[in-house]
């Protein structure tokens, strides 16, 4: 079989339309979400209004995809897996390509070219270098710690992009930065972060007002369930095109995109591929990162330690949707002021077809990964709106709870098989405040004491008594005896 080249794609096997030979973006994180999402959105934008859109992709450290594209003319295939069966389309938007670990100065220099008018971000939660206390930047990381002293050699995700801009400033091209993460009101974490860095790096004043007057950096809210690839796709997409493609892309059918439009230097025509151009993102955000997003952290925890390895065999069980929906009805729908005109049922009833979606394989591990940044955007907040209320948020406590037994189990508790195919990035830390921990409960409580929360959530004693409790109950008598409790519970306790 040929490999995917510019010369073996299939006729009318493209998405979209092809970029042309210059880039006019680039894009940090060239992961599944990425290429199944923002690239996809540029390749139809194209097809409706020819532009200089095409983009130079960095990967962050990994090599494989990048090694991939580049051998097969920076194309590769998206496969879409919904109930109606599989296809499948190929992708040619991406005219540069790099590893940003190998090649920060190619990095920095793309951002400051004045050709290139918009970065995209894909970097998770963890890229944005924030504190889980107060939400600002980490002074105490590590490798931030190491770009406020050498500002001009950052290896931060946030000290990059600083650089980056910095070095714009000389041109003052004007230029969008643009989160395409799950972060609550992304594009001003974005604008935050980064001139709270500038500071305290000491920027000189006209980097400041650059960035300041010049760099927008609008809120965004993207929604595709986009899973791992894995020796199935290849197969799939072999059979489907003809064509050996070695980085394709699972992704379900489903896709959305919300748009505050403040570019700074124009963009590519997004919302003639069905975009949605809003000045309700926020409003949009709260849906996708509540309804979605923390309902998928529970979806995945509670399957992770009821030995359920993807999504859908999770949400195939009855503890599981019931413990969702009791979470969507009580502890997210309240939190959120819903778009104009939005239909909340019919949402939700796409939620359910989404989860339930088997073709996809979407791995709970997959989903449970970074848990102790993605949890900082899903449960707090709400939580707390809970708290001052005078109501405990059973579910949501259940979700940390989840999260706990899942990646830091108390001492004699078996979290299960798929526990461990779990990334988080705090386990070190999670295993040193957990050490010498007398049982399950003042296990959870040194965890929520640890660091991993925000410091007013952990303050109210109702929400931390609650999750050591549920931690106590999973360790005693198991993760559907802990869902029930949290679902009889509901609405039922009050804070004292």
């Amino acid at each position: 079989m040929l490999r995917l080249s510019r010369q073996t794609t299939p006729t009318g096997a493209l998405l979209g339309a092809s970029a042309g030979d210059a880039t006019g973006m680039v894009h940090l994180g060239l992961g599944n979400f990425h290429r199944a999402h923002t690239a996809v959105y540029t390749a139809q934008a194209l097809a409706a209004e020819p532009g200089e859109w095409g983009i130079h992709g960095f990967a962050n450290r990994s090599h494989d995809v990048v090694t991939a594209m580049r051998a097969q003319d920076g194309r590769y295939s998206v496969l879409e897996l919904s109930e109606r069966g599989r296809r499948a389309a190929v992708v040619d938007v991406h005219r540069g390509l790099g590893v940003l670990a190998d090649e920060p100065e190619a990095f920095v220099a793309a951002v400051a070219a004045p050709a290139n008018r918009i970065l995209t971000l894909t970097v998770s939660e963890v890229g944005y270098c924030r504190s889980p206390r107060n939400g600002r930047l980490d002074v105490d990381d590590d490798d931030v710690r190491a770009d406020l002293a050498d500002p001009a050699n950052p290896r931060s995700t946030i000290g990059l992009v600083a650089r980056g801009l910095a070095v714009r400033a000389a041109n003052g091209a004007p230029m969008t930065v643009l989160s395409c993460d799950n972060l609550q009101s992304n594009g001003h974490v974005t604008r935050a972060v980064v001139t709270e860095f500038l500071h305290a790096s000491s920027a000189p004043e006209d980097v400041l007002a650059f960035v300041r007057d010049h760099v927008t950096f609008p809120n965004s809210m993207v929604d595709r369930i986009v899973p791992s690839t894995t020796s199935g796709t290849v197969t799939d997409v072999g059979e489907l095109l003809g064509v050996d493609d070695r980085c394709p892309v699972p992704a379900e059918e489903f896709t959305m995109w919300v748009l505050e439009d403040d570019f700074a230097a124009g963009r590519p025509a997004w919302d003639r591929a069905g975009a949605i151009i809003s000045d309700e993102v926020e409003a949009y955000e709260l849906v996708k990162l509540r309804l979605l997003n923390g309902s998928h952290s529970l979806i995945a925890y509670l399957g992770i330690l009821d030995g359920q390895g993807t999504i859908a065999d999770a949400w195939a069980q009855p503890f599981v949707r019931d413990a969702v929906r009791a979470c969507i009805t009580h502890e997210y729908l309240p939190t959120i002021a819903l778009p104009r005109d939005f239909g909340v049922d019919a949402y939700l009833d796409s939620l359910s077809h989404r989860w339930a979606n088997s073709a996809l394989g979407h791995r709970t591990s997959q989903v449970g990964t970074d848990g102790s940044v993605k949890l900082l955007q899903r449960v707090p907040e709400p939580a707390l709106i809970a708290l001052r209320d005078g109501k405990i948020p059973h579910l949501l406590a259940l979700t940390v709870a989840g999260w706990i037994v899942s990646v830091a189990p108390p001492a004699g508790v078996d979290a299960g098989p798929y526990a461990g195919e779990i990334r988080e990035p705090a386990r070190d830390r999670l295993a040193e405040v957990t050490r010498g921990a007398a049982g399950p409960r003042e296990h959870a409580l040194a965890v929520l004491r640890g660091g991993f929360l925000p410091d007013d959530l952990v303050a109210h004693d109702a929400f931390t008594d609650r999750v050591a409790d549920l931690v106590a109950v999973i360790a005693r008598s198991g993760i559907r005896a802990a869902a029930q409790d949290a679902v009889d519970a509901v609405d039922n306790r009050r804070v004292s």
